[in-house]
């Protein structure tokens, strides 16, 4: 990768217009979950150390274009500068005089963020003269957003060409993580691919076959694999005209020497609420009444397996229907093995996606991991070998 970091740029008395992603769950006027703040404080207290002065640049949920006084990134306020532990000013506006006069009124030290920048139509068009009054407002461009480079928005790419621009410590994290998971790993390389259908995984499941050595198949998508095969998988979720796809793909990992792993037994019951009663079947034994919900300890014990022997790990989706114990067991266990082998220097573990992350989180293994990101469909686009634009300015910057 071609990108530069925030030590690669001189800082000093410089606007570092820094695009980070603070699109965070909101309720009743308050920030929920301020993990998304909280990782981009080290971008912005190195830009402070470095003699910079941070603009916050950033997106809050989806006012097409529009000022929508519900949407005003007003609301992260408090939980910015309790994360960064220092006032924050804020501009009621994301470009033109009043982001000029609150830049021009910045002390030393101060960070000031601005307001949504999809208030504007030009953000999302990704408009050439909406970034051009950007850029205006700075002397360097520095991108923190990694969960939003998969956008081509005026503020992740076109800004990323008309100012000296560099990855922040979070982008950074993200892209270092990345490129020693998939780029030139450590083998053997496992891949764990989890969630409810195939059909939204296809592109995936493609790239990684020809880049890793096993992948696990988990939750409704394991279901699939194991009906293309002919087997009955009851009431089970299933997307049974993807079956000739499914074997497609058997056959196309077959080519490249990746094994598929998938259940060898399963966890079953009627229905998919706390306390249903269930119990353990083999994998081509689902009665028709019921339906799989979990991987067994026979396929528990064949993934550890195929983790202890692994060198690296990427993992995106649950092994099954996490949500309501006891059907979080196998991911659970498979996230303790990972983050144990992590934790003894034997593997380098990369995670990310929505329930990826809350269902780590839920089994007290992704502070174990060696990178879990919070980026949903940037990082998935990722794995599926797609170029992000956010990442590709950079290179190109």
């Amino acid at each position: 990768m071609a990108w530069k970091s925030l030590d690669d740029l001189d800082l000093g008395g410089k606007v570092v217009l820094t695009r980070v992603d603070i699109n965070v769950p909101v309720e009743n006027g308050a920030v929920t979950d301020a993990t998304r703040i909280e990782r981009i404080v080290p971008t912005v207290k190195d830009i402070l150390a470095k003699g910079g002065k941070p603009v916050l640049l950033a997106h809050f949920d989806r006012p097409k274009g529009k000022v929508v006084p519900g949407m005003s990134l007003r609301v992260a306020l408090p939980a910015l500068e309790a994360a960064l532990g220092q006032p924050v000013a804020f501009a009621e506006d994301c470009v033109g005089p009043v982001a000029a006069e609150a830049i021009a009124a910045l002390p030393a030290g101060g960070v000031l963020l601005l307001e949504n920048t999809r208030f504007h139509k030009g953000e999302e068009k990704n408009d050439p003269e909406f970034a051009a009054d950007l850029a205006a407002l700075g002397g360097v461009y520095c991108n923190d957003a990694f969960s939003a480079a998969h956008r081509a928005h005026a503020s992740t790419e076109a800004l990323a060409r008309l100012l000296p621009a560099c990855a922040g410590r979070l982008m950074q994290a993200e892209l270092s993580a990345l490129e020693k998971a998939l780029t030139d790993p450590a083998r053997p390389v496992v891949a764990v691919v989890g969630g409810a259908k195939v059909s939204t995984k296809l592109e995936l499941l493609g790239n990684l076959i020809g880049k890793v050595d096993s992948i696990v198949i988990g939750g409704g998508m394991a279901n699939t694999f194991l009906a293309a095969q002919g087997i009955d998988v009851g009431k089970s979720l299933c997307e049974h005209e993807m079956a000739d796809t499914a074997r497609a793909i058997m056959t196309k990992a077959e080519g490249a020497n990746c094994t598929l792993v998938l259940p060898v037994d399963v966890v079953v019951a009627a229905e998919f609420k706390a306390g249903s009663p269930n119990e353990i079947v083999a994998a081509s034994a689902c009665p028709p009444d019921r339906m799989i919900l979990d991987a067994g300890p026979a396929s528990i014990a064949r993934i550890a397996a195929v983790f202890s022997a692994a060198r690296t790990l990427v993992w995106n989706g649950p092994l099954g229907a996490f949500e309501i114990p006891p059907f979080n067991t196998a991911t659970d266990a498979a996230a303790r093995q990972a983050a144990s082998l992590t934790r003894a220097g034997r593997l380098l573990s990369v995670a990310g996606g929505g329930d990826t992350v809350a269902a780590l989180n839920a089994s007290g293994s992704a502070a174990d991991f060696s990178y879990v990101s919070t980026a949903g469909g940037a990082f998935l686009e990722w794995l599926e070998g797609k170029t992000l634009p956010g990442v590709a300015a950079l290179d190109q910057a």
